[in-house]
Order: C-alpha cells, then sequence, then structure tokens
C-alpha cells in the first residue's frame, strides 16, 4: 500500500528567482485546502541538514509574500549535501518532523538533490521548475523568466537614450552563462542590433559587418545584448577588442548582474508560479513523485525529474531569425 501523505515540506535551492514566494504560497495554501500540513525548510538543502525548518506553517504563514521578489525561505547552495552522508543528516531531519514528501523550488541543482533523496530513502518528492534561465527541459516557461525579462528591457530602454544621444555602440551584458533564452527574447524586444548566445558561435567579423551596415543607412546607436557564457566572450573582453581595432566606435559596456533576479514578480510569473505550486501539491496526492511541474501548451504537465535534468533546452533559432531581420 502507498503510505498517506499527511505532511509536505517545501523549500527553494540554489539561485532565486521573482515568483519563487508565489510558489511557496501556492504550496502552503493548497496543501492546507486538501487537509495536509506543511513545512517550511529554511535555506535549501542546507537547512534541511542543520534542522532548520519551520515545523508547522499555516494560510497566514504565507501573507503579503506573493509580490516579493527573492524567496522568504532563503535559499543557498551546498556542498555537503552532495554527499551520502549530507543527505542522510537531511533526511533524519525531515523525517524527525514526520515530514513525508517534498516539493522542491528551483532549477537543475535542486532537482538532481531531490532525486537522490528520493532514490536513496524513498521519500516523494516533486518538483517546481524556479529559475531565470528558463533553460529546463519539460516547461514552456521557469518561474522569474518573464520578470528577469522585464527587468532587462526596462534597463535596456533607458540605456538607448544615451545611447541616442551621444551616437554610442553599448553592449549589454545579461546573465546566461549556459543558456541564452534572456538575451535572445530581450535582444528582440528591445531592438538589439545583434544578439550573442551561448548556443551560437559569434565573431568580431560577424558584428561588423552589423554594426557597419547600420552606419550606412544612419543608425544613430546600436545596442547589443550579450549573454555572459556566449562563446565570443564576455561584454568586456568584447569590448576591449573593438576599442583595439575599431576605434571609430565610442564603445561603452553595461553590465546588469543581479538586478535580473530581484524585483516585484510579474503578473506572469505570479500566475504560473501558482498553477504549478497547486499542480506539486496535487501530484503528491495523486502518488506522483520524481517528477516536475511544467507548463506546455498551456497545459499542466508532469515530467520525470531525469528528463528535465537530462535534456537541456537551448534557445528557438525562430527567435535570432526574426531579431536579424528586424534590426535593420
Amino acid at each position: 500500500m502507498i503510505k498517506p501523505i499527511k505532511k509536505i515540506g517545501v523549500f527553494t535551492s540554489g539561485g532565486d528567482a521573482p515568483g519563487m514566494n508565489a510558489a511557496i504560497r501556492a504550496v502552503v495554501r493548497s496543501s492546507f485546502y486538501y487537509g495536509v500540513k506543511v513545512s517550511g525548510i529554511n535555506r535549501g538543502y542546507e537547512g534541511m541538514m542543520e534542522g532548520d525548518i519551520i515545523d508547522e506553517m499555516d494560510v497566514r504563514s504565507v501573507s503579503h509574500i506573493l509580490q516579493k521578489g527573492g524567496t522568504f525561505l532563503k535559499s543557498a547552495r551546498s556542498e555537503e549535501f552532495r554527499t551520502k552522508e549530507g543527505r542522510s543528516k537531511a533526511f533524519q531531519n525531515i523525517h524527525e518532523l514526520g515530514i513525508d514528501a517534498l516539493v522542491a523550488i528551483g532549477g537543475n541543482g535542486t532537482f538532481t538533490g531531490a532525486k537522490l533523496l528520493n532514490e536513496e530513502y524513498g521519500i516523494p518528492v516533486i518538483g517546481v521548475p524556479g529559475t531565470i534561465d528558463n533553460d529546463l527541459h519539460g516547461t514552456d516557461f521557469t518561474i522569474g523568466f518573464d520578470t528577469a525579462n522585464n527587468t532587462v528591457i526596462q534597463a535596456v530602454d533607458n540605456i538607448r537614450n544615451t545611447a541616442q544621444s551621444h551616437n554610442r555602440l553599448f553592449l549589454v551584458e545579461v546573465m546566461g552563462r549556459d543558456s541564452g533564452y534572456i538575451a535572445a527574447y530581450t535582444g528582440l524586444a528591445s531592438g538589439a542590433v545583434s544578439i550573442l548566445i551561448p548556443e551560437k558561435k559569434s565573431s568580431s567579423e560577424d558584428l561588423m559587418a552589423i554594426l557597419k551596415k547600420g552606419q550606412e543607412t544612419n543608425k544613430s546607436s546600436a545596442i547589443v545584448i550579450v549573454a555572459e557564457g556566449n562563446s565570443w566572450g564576455n561584454a568586456t573582453e568584447i569590448a576591449k577588442e573593438i576599442k583595439e581595432n575599431h576605434k571609430e566606435f565610442d564603445t561603452k559596456v553595461t553590465i546588469l548582474g543581479h538586478i535580473q533576479r530581484g524585483g516585484v514578480p510579474s503578473c506572469f510569473d505570479r500566475n504560473l508560479a501558482s498553477r504549478l505550486g497547486v499542480a506539486a501539491v496535487e501530484g503528491l496526492l495523486n502518488n506522483k513523485t520524481n517528477v516536475m511541474t511544467g507548463l506546455v501548451n498551456n497545459k499542466i504537465e508532469y515530467v520525470p525529474l531525469e528528463k528535465a535534468i537530462a535534456f537541456k533546452d537551448t534557445v528557438d533559432d525562430e527567435v535570432i531569425r526574426i531579431a536579424e531581420i528586424l534590426s535593420i
């Protein structure tokens, strides 16, 4: 017989993303709706190992967090949890509190840890995709991606004002060590002349050809969106090369950094997080485990964690193609 779930533990791990609080809220309130107790685990796997756990939360524990960025349960990365000893310590702590299922909100590393707990101790786990990178397989969008895009767009719109005033070339670096989703979507939405992402090779010759074509058509300024992990180099390295070899361009660099992780979550991210959080609780109560809740074609899907982790989604070439057409 499958043991009925009486208490769910919810936590966030890895990099924070706007909308995580909305997901926590959804897990807590839907658990109470279905008559299940819920515990909040602070600081991810680190807090799980140290017993930093809010034993019993109620519906008012998550009041007024829907509109807040970050995660009120806080997040952390843990090297110790990568060891069997660390995972044993974590499991003992949650077991002693009667937690018999977990909702893990995060990305690739978070889901890897949840999968190991399930395999080693049999505890049911469901992942909720919370990462601004939008690179998890099995969901069209991850929590935080939309808000991060809006933050970048606002910054680029402001940068364009000064770029036009001085006829400058701006290289705007956005997050994306392994994924070009933020760069691609914001590059298209902001009218960037070029988008440099990890998934596509780029070179000085290609960029110069685009910039010179813009000069020929009297383009008053140029903005290039650079994913921090693109194949050519980061924005600072690219700017150095341009300044050395193409002094005709007044080149400036803006690195947006961690402001992309913060801010008030967008309406889309709040709704996405709410739907995925409720789906996680309902999935556990329907005996699903070792899966991630995802949104595909506006419908909830349950994807095996193994697939969500193993298959890396990459930017659709169509987004880059359209951006190139419209950047003339």
